[in-house]
C-alpha cells in the first residue's frame, strides 16, 4: 500500500535529520533552519498518515495524495543524501589533517567561498521542496485527513496460534466423506488406471483446506504407495511438474535433458504402483498440455488418484466431466461458528450475547468463505469491546467493487496490521508465488534490512521476528506449505498481493 511505503520513507528521512553530524553541516552552509522546518512539516504530516492507510482505498483522491508524498520523499532524500555526504567528507578531512602549511592554505579561504557550491545547490531545492510539502499539509482539511492515535488493541488470554489445522474446519463433513469415498473406492467410470478427483470452487471456498484433509487422512496415507503434492498456480509448466513428481516418488535430484527422457524416468517410478497426486490451485485449460503431462501415469497401479483444485472448469469439461459439484459457501450456522471459533475461541456467542448481531453481521458480509471467516476472526480475536466489532461491521472496505468477495476481507485484516507487520508483508510479497520459506531464514532475512529493532531492550530481534510471523501466520497471510509441515507460504489466494500492492 501507498501508506506503507510513505510512512517507512518519512521515518529514513527523519532519522537521517538526527544525526549530530548531518546537523553540524546544516548549520555550516546555512541551510539548517529550511531542514528544521522540513523535519517539522514531515512530522506533521507523519501524523496523518494513519487517517490516511483506512481511507486510500476507498478515496482516490487520498491515494493520489500519498503518491505525490512518496515521489516527493525521494526528492527529500536526493537532497539529505547530498548534506550526508558532505558530512562524511568532513569528517574523513578532520581524521586526515594535512601537514601545517595546508591548514595555513584552507586558513586564508574564506569559509563562505568553500560553503558556496553546497548552499548554492541545495538552498532552491529546499525552498521548493518546503512549498510543495505544506501545500501536501494543507490539503488535509479537504480530504478529511486527521491526526488519530491508533487504537490500543484490547487483547485477550487467547493465544492467536493455539488452533491447529484441522481444528478449524468446520461445515465440509459431507464433502470430506464423499471424495473418501472417490479416493478410497473402485472408479468403474474410467478404463485408465488413474482418475482425477476435482474440488472446484470460488477463491477463498476452501479448496486447499479441504484438498490437505483428504490427503494427510490416515486411510489415504494407508491406502496410496506415492503421495505427491504439487502448487501450480498459473504456470503450468509440464517439465517442471514432471520433474518435482520425479524427485518426490524417487528422492534423486537428476538432470533430464528433454521432457522424454524426463518421463522415461517418471514411468519407471510408477508402474505397478498406486499414487495420490495432489495438483493445487491450477488455472491452465489446455488440453493438450494435461495429455502429455499424465503420459507417465497410464504406468501406475489401478486405482490411482489425482486430486486437482481449481476455479476454472473448461478444462475438467475437456476431459469429459459433464457434473462438477462445485465446493459451495459454508451454510450461516457454519460460517457464524468457525467466525466464533476464530475470533472467541467457542463456536456460538453463548457467552458473547452483546457481540451476536454484529457477528451476525460480518458473517454475512463474509458470504460463507472461509478464508474470510478466518481473518476477520482472528483479527478480532484480540478484540474485546463492541466498539471495535461495529467498526469492522460498518467500514467502508466492504463496499468496494470487487467481483472477488475476499478482497474486503483481507483489506480490513491487512489495514489491521501494525506499520513495522505491514513493511514485513510487503516484503514477502517480493516472494514468487507458492515460494516456500523457512521462518529461521525469512527472520533472518527480516533482520538483515533492518526491520526489527525493538522498542523493549528486553526482548531480542530474533525473537521480535517470531513473534511478528506468528501474527502473520495466524491472520492467513502466511499458511504452512501442504506436503511440509516445516516450510511456509504466502497465503495461495491469487488476489493476495494485488489486493495489498496494486489498488
Amino acid at each position: 500500500m501507498a501508506e506503507t511505503l510513505a510512512n517507512e520513507l518519512l521515518k529514513v528521512l527523519v532519522k537521517k535529520m538526527t544525526d549530530e553530524a548531518f546537523k553540524r553541516v546544516a548549520r555550516a552552509h546555512g541551510i539548517y533552519n529550511e531542514l528544521k522546518e522540513l523535519k517539522q512539516t514531515l512530522s506533521r504530516i507523519q501524523d496523518l498518515l494513519q487517517d490516511a492507510s483506512q481511507k486510500e482505498v476507498t478515496h482516490k483522491s487520498v491515494k493520489e495524495w500519498l503518491n505525490a508524498l512518496q515521489h516527493l520523499a525521494y526528492d527529500i532524500d536526493d537532497v539529505l543524501d547530498d548534506v550526508a555526504t558532505e558530512a562524511m567528507r568532513r569528517e574523513l578531512t578532520l581524521q586526515q589533517e594535512p601537514a601545517a602549511s595546508t591548514s595555513m592554505v584552507r586558513k586564508l579561504i574564506p569559509s563562505c567561498c568553500t560553503n558556496f557550491s553546497l548552499t548554492h545547490r541545495l538552498s532552491p531545492k529546499l525552498d521548493s521542496i518546503n512549498r510543495e510539502l505544506e501545500n501536501l499539509e494543507k490539503r488535509k482539511t479537504d480530504l478529511g485527513l486527521l491526526k488519530i492515535d491508533e487504537k490500543p488493541k484490547h487483547t485477550s488470554r487467547r493465544n492467536e496460534t493455539s488452533l491447529p489445522d484441522g481444528s478449524s474446519v468446520i461445515g465440509r463433513e459431507v464433502e470430506k466423506e464423499r471424495l473418501l469415498k472417490k479416493l478410497l473406492g473402485d472408479d468403474g467410470s474410467t478404463k485408465e488406471n488413474f482418475s482425477i478427483v476435482p474440488i472446484v470452487g470460488m477463491g477463498g471456498v476452501g479448496k486447499t483446506t479441504l484438498a490437505r484433509i483428504l490427503y494427510n487422512h490416515t486411510k489415504v496415507q494407508s491406502h496410496f504407495e506415492l503421495h505427491v503434492w504439487i502448487c501450480v498456480s498459473d504456470d503450468f509448466d509440464v517439465f517442471k511438474i514432471s520433474k518435482t513428481m520425479f524427485q518426490d516418488v524417487s528422492n534423486e535430484n537428476k538432470n533430464f535433458e528433454n521432457l522424454n527422457q524426463l518421463h522415461m524416468a517418471l514411468t519407471n517410478q510408477l508402474k505397478n504402483k498406486r499414487f495420490l497426486l495432489v495438483l493445487d490451485d491450477v488455472w491452465h485449460e489446455n488440453e493438450n498440455d494435461w495429455e502429455n503431462l499424465v503420459r507417465p501415469f497410464h504406468s501406475c497401479a489401478p486405482g490411482s488418484r489425482i486430486i486437482m483444485t481449481t476455479r476454472k472448469e473448461e478444462l475438467l469439461k475437456n476431459l469429459h466431466f459433464g457434473h462438477l459439484d462445485s465446493l459451495k459457501s459454508l451454510s450461516h450456522e457454519d460460517a457464524l461458528s468457525l467466525f466464533a471459533l476464530h475470533a472467541l475461541g467457542v463456536e456460538n456467542f453463548n457467552s458473547h450475547t452483546t457481540l451476536k448481531p454484529y457477528g451476525e453481521g460480518i458473517v454475512k458480509k463474509c458470504a460463507g468463505l472461509p478464508l474470510a471467516l478466518k481473518a476477520i476472526g482472528r483479527l478480532l480475536g484480540t478484540r474485546t469491546n463492541v466498539e471495535d466489532w461495529e467498526d469492522v461491521l460498518n467500514s467502508e472496505i466492504w463496499n468496494l467493487e470487487n467481483s472477488d468477495k475476499i478482497v474486503p476481507a483481507l483489506r480490513l485484516s491487512y489495514h489491521d496490521l501494525s506499520a513495522d507487520l505491514k513493511q514485513l508483508f510487503a516484503y514477502c510479497s517480493l516472494f514468487p508465488k507458492d515460494y516456500l520459506f523457512d521462518k529461521e531464514e525469512l527472520v533472518l532475512l527480516w533482520m538483515a534490512e533492518g526491520f526489527l529493532s525493538p522498542s523493549n531492550a528486553t526482548k531480542s530481534p530474533e525473537r521480535l521476528g517470531h513473534d511478528y510471523f506468528e501474527i502473520l501466520l495466524s491472520r492467513s497471510f502466511f499458511q504452512h506449505a501442504p506436503n511440509d509441515e516445516s516450510l511456509f507460504i504466502m497465503h495461495d489466494h491469487a488476489c493476495c498481493r494485488r489486493t495489498f500492492f496494486k489498488v
